[in-house]
């Protein structure tokens, strides 16, 4: 029999597709309308929006291990289903409170933790279910498919969210993310179990050990960890006050800065759709160096606005932050597919999730606190010192010598 075209992908991964597709568009116009409305009902400052952050991405630094565990001892497609309705649930809530008037920036902020314990369970899954049903040669194909749909979420969801607030009020724009949560559930519904490759069970701290064994000791997931823990923590010292500092600082609107988020996730889609081509020209470790690059050069353009307030600045330095980091997690998620064994992958995600996601609360604390002691300025210029540390760190390695995707270990 004949193999198929390196194209078409299976009809399991396409439901895999859509269903993360709505989940992402339905977490980006949360998390878009969170904040707007702390700020515009609650009368939120910088400092506030920042533990607001922190405690909608705590999950990721407390509950990913836990979760990689489960999802290599149980069903990875049951898991998913669960989380996603977890987080619909979590949004149902805060529209609740919402039209009852009874939403404060704790219960916000409560609501916004429960709700990443779906995200949290959702994408450590993920990734580990998708080589059950992908071939080895079209893991690639099947991870940019999956980066554009984050993208297109990335890029539409805060524009969407944003303009939702601005013109009808935040509790729509939870209507709306509820609505594409509970389409997310209704398609991994419909997907069967896939088999996973069965192992003895045992004590759980021997699986998290072996885990953590094989990322530490990979010559390559390693300073790639590294790179990423940087990453996501600069990343989210800057997250945790551009609202406030966009709409206090740049003037910008409810909508503009929907439109500047957007603009981050447009940029996604640039380089998702361009990764292909960039594959073909360049060696598979380069590919993975521009995230980095790009990352330093986008932190280098925000912090030129506190000279130069510009909103066009700051959408192109959202632009960067999208187009270079995304063939990164495109070409990481592949190489970390490929060479790790399919009954641990679970684990390693979750390892991975927690030190970069998990980087997430960190840099948004830091950020709240460097805003209050400092000004929301020094938060520019700390985010741009970490942007540094991970080009760095990523160069030093042997990572950018990968001349195409090794061989599994």
């Amino acid at each position: 029999m004949p193999n198929p075209p390196r194209d078409t992908l299976p009809p399991a991964f396409k439901r895999i597709g859509w269903s993360n597709l709505f989940a992402q568009f339905s977490e980006q116009m949360a998390l878009a309308a969170a904040p707007l409305a702390a700020v515009l009902l609650l009368a939120a400052g910088p400092a506030e929006t920042g533990w607001l952050q922190m405690a909608q991405t705590l999950p990721f630094l407390l509950l990913s291990i836990p979760a990689g565990l489960v999802a290599d001892r149980a069903s990875r497609r049951r898991l998913m289903v669960s989380s996603e309705m977890l987080r619909a649930l979590s949004l149902v809530a805060t529209l609740l409170l919402m039209l009852g008037g009874l939403l404060s920036l704790p219960l916000l902020a409560v609501m916004g933790f429960v709700g990443a314990i779906g995200t949290v369970c959702y994408n450590v899954a993920a990734p580990a279910l998708v080589p059950a049903i992908v071939p080895r040669h079209q893991l690639a194909d099947a991870n940019r498919w999956l980066e554009l749909a984050r993208s297109l979420a990335y890029s539409g969801g805060p524009a969407i969210g944003g303009a939702i607030v601005a013109w009808t009020g935040a509790s729509l724009a939870y209507v709306a993310a509820t609505s594409l949560s509970l389409l997310s559930v209704v398609l991994l519904a419909g997907l069967g179990d896939q088999q996973q490759p069965t192992a003895p069970r045992r004590n759980l701290l021997q699986d998290l050990a072996e885990g953590a064994r094989f990322l530490g000791g990979h010559p390559l997931l390693r300073p790639i960890l590294v790179t990423a823990i940087v990453f996501n923590t600069a990343w989210f010292v800057l997250q945790a006050v551009y609202v406030a500092y966009a709409i206090q600082t740049l003037g910008l609107t409810a909508t503009g800065v929907g439109i500047t988020l957007g603009i981050y996730g447009a940029g996604m889609m640039i380089g998702a759709f361009a990764a292909p081509a960039i594959a073909r020209r360049i060696p598979f470790g380069l590919m993975i160096a521009l995230g980095p690059l790009g990352g330093l050069t986008a932190a280098a353009v925000m912090l030129s606005t506190i000279w130069i307030p510009s909103g066009a600045l700051a959408g192109l330095s959202f632009f960067l932050f999208g187009a270079g980091p995304v063939l990164w997690s495109i070409a990481t998620l592949t190489l970390r597919q490929a060479v790790t064994p399919n009954a641990m992958l679970g684990r390693v995600s979750a390892f991975i999730t927690t030190a970069t996601f998990g980087a997430r609360p960190i840099g948004a604390a830091l950020g709240a606190v460097v805003a209050t002691r400092f000004g929301v300025e020094a938060c520019l210029a700390v985010a741009a010192v970490g942007f540094l540390i991970q080009f760095l760190v990523i160069i030093a390695s042997g990572v950018p010598q990968l001349r195409a995707l090794p061989e599994a270990a």
